[in-house]
């Protein structure tokens, strides 16, 4: 007998990256790695698990700069040249390690690309959304929504048109991938401070998801903690994040991926061989870039890695998939007998942690996903929202300001390496409002200039520059482009305040950030 729920939860996510005016962008290759390491392994386990009718659940939030770079035949087209140059060095690679311990995992790594191009050109025919939608309408995995370009919604709200247009915006780029309304919302970076919620019900939107403490802090404080939603007063349902399961995948120290025997993310052979033997997989500048192909295991503490056994893995993936389903068991079973419902567990994850930074993850998934169906009964994976068709009625409660970032604060995404982002942004959107005010019925060069301001505003709102400035890590790409897309919007609200158009300058940035082809300016609006 079910006594209760374990709602896994997946955020595709990348930033707007695209640079049609470099023969290869550096920043491209995130997009890239994804797409060969997360995104076509995901695909081809759901595809295995619907094909064995194994009766899942899976919640995915795929955010629209995601889907947009996904979509585009531009990228397509560069994409589809990295995997034939890795498939072109993988095969080199059996060739060179003949006779020695590396030789099985060079073929491995070969066959493996084999599939994957296969799959993405054959199988999905290069359209990866499209894919995950169709496993939506099988009706076991269910999309939520996401804001436009993954602005930090506290942050932005000092101006709520800003906030509102983040959302307005990424409800409507749902609606045109998926032809339905989403019913849940993935607030990016789970960033949220009281009055976001307003945002999401006036898009109609049923729940979210927030870090543990933006529910155990909520006011009043909910009877049963994170494992059963509350309703906020705006009508939206917040679900809390369940520490203990994050903690069992997230943590490279406590968790699982930190194994022995995983494979060793930070050994990889673009680091280790000549460059001239590389080429083309070195960047024309001469940077050095993943290839994926990777032949230790994690080990331990120490410089001296063994060889990684993909087997041995595969075996320590099953027995973390049962531990997993057993801790999440007496969890449950300790939860049952003090609530008046059956608790839910929440584990909500980055995806790219699957499959990328740790490579047996969605092999440990689908274990997960199988054992969960067939081998026990006590736990039942569910979506969101089926949850709250059996459980509509939930205590009402204003959740407290909260992210899954530093210190579980906003602090992440305003400190002193980011903060001379905001009065630029805020100023932006005051802008962009009395613009879209101020020309309502525009039309022809006007209206283009209108959008794209407003595109170029939106991909200066990204939360990953700011993050990326706070981490220390692509600071310097990160600050470029806050202030090439702010620089754009400013030039463009003068041609338009000064009705002195360029045409052709125009042309150019709508070809390079081309995102939202269809864009509303009425979006900013009080």
């Amino acid at each position: 007998m079910t006594k209760g729920y374990l709602a896994l939860v997946l955020h595709l996510h990348l930033p707007y990256v695209r640079h049609p005016e470099y023969d290869q962008a550096l920043e491209e290759n995130w997009l890239f790695e994804a797409i060969t390491e997360t995104y076509l392994p995901l695909l081809l386990l759901l595809d295995g698990l619907a094909q064995d009718d194994i009766d899942f659940r899976l919640t995915l939030s795929i955010t629209p700069t995601l889907a947009a770079m996904l979509g585009d035949p531009f990228l397509r087209y560069r994409y589809g040249n990295r995997l034939e140059n890795l498939i072109e060095l993988a095969a080199k690679e059996t060739v060179r390690t003949r006779g020695s311990g590396f030789n099985g995992l060079a073929h491995f790594y070969h066959q493996r690309l084999l599939k994957l191009r296969d799959a993405y050109l054959n199988r999905y025919d290069r359209n990866l959304v499209q894919a995950f939608k169709h496993h939506q309408d099988l009706g076991r995995v269910e999309i939520v929504a996401s804001a436009a370009t993954h602005g930090y919604l506290p942050l932005l709200s000092a101006i709520p048109a800003a906030a509102r247009a983040q959302v307005e915006i990424g409800v409507q780029e749902y609606q045109c991938l998926f032809n339905t309304r989403p019913r849940g919302f993935w607030l990016p970076e789970c960033g949220f401070s009281p009055g976001v919620e307003e945002y999401l019900a006036d898009q109609s939107i049923g729940y979210t998801i927030l870090e543990t403490h933006g529910i155990t802090r909520a006011e009043p404080r909910p009877s049963y903690g994170v494992y059963a939603p509350v309703m906020c007063p705006a009508g939206v349902t917040a679900f809390g994040r369940d520490p203990e399961s994050s903690r069992q995948v997230w943590s490279s120290v406590a968790g699982y991926p930190g194994d022995h025997d995983y494979r060793e993310f930070y050994r990889d052979i673009a680091y280790e061989l000549d460059r001239e033997y590389l080429a083309p997989c070195i960047h024309p500048d001469g940077f050095r870039l993943d290839t994926g192909l990777k032949y230790y295991r994690i080990t331990g503490q120490t410089e001296c890695k063994k060889i990684y056994v993909p087997g041995r893995a595969e075996r320590k993936a099953e027995l973390h998939a049962e531990n997993f389903i057993a801790s999440r068991t007496r969890q449950i079973e300790q939860l049952a007998g003090i609530m008046d419902r059956k608790p839910l567990i929440v584990a909500p994850y980055d995806a790219e942690l699957f499959g990328h930074w740790w490579f047996e993850g969605p092999i440990w998934l689908d274990f997960l996903l199988r054992k969960l169906s067939t081998q026990q009964t006590t736990l039942r994976p569910v979506t969101l929202s089926e949850y709250l068709e059996e459980y509509p009625v939930n205590q009402v409660a204003s959740p407290s300001a909260s992210s899954w970032g530093q210190s579980g604060s906003h602090e992440t995404w305003i400190d002193e390496s980011n903060d001379w982002i905001y009065p630029h942004l805020h100023q932006g959107a005051r802008i962009m409002t009395r613009l879209a005010h101020r020309h309502t019925s525009a039309a022809g060069l006007t209206l283009r200039a209108l959008q794209q301001a407003e595109r170029e505003l939106l991909l200066a709102q990204a939360s990953d520059w700011a993050f990326m400035l706070h981490a220390h890590k692509m600071g310097e790409y990160a600050a470029q482009r806050t202030k090439a897309h702010l620089a754009q919007f400013i030039r463009l609200k003068d041609a338009i305040e000064n009705r002195q158009i360029d045409e052709r300058w125009l042309a150019m940035i709508e070809c390079r950030d081309n995102i939202f082809p269809q864009i509303d300016i009425n979006a900013f609006h009080c």
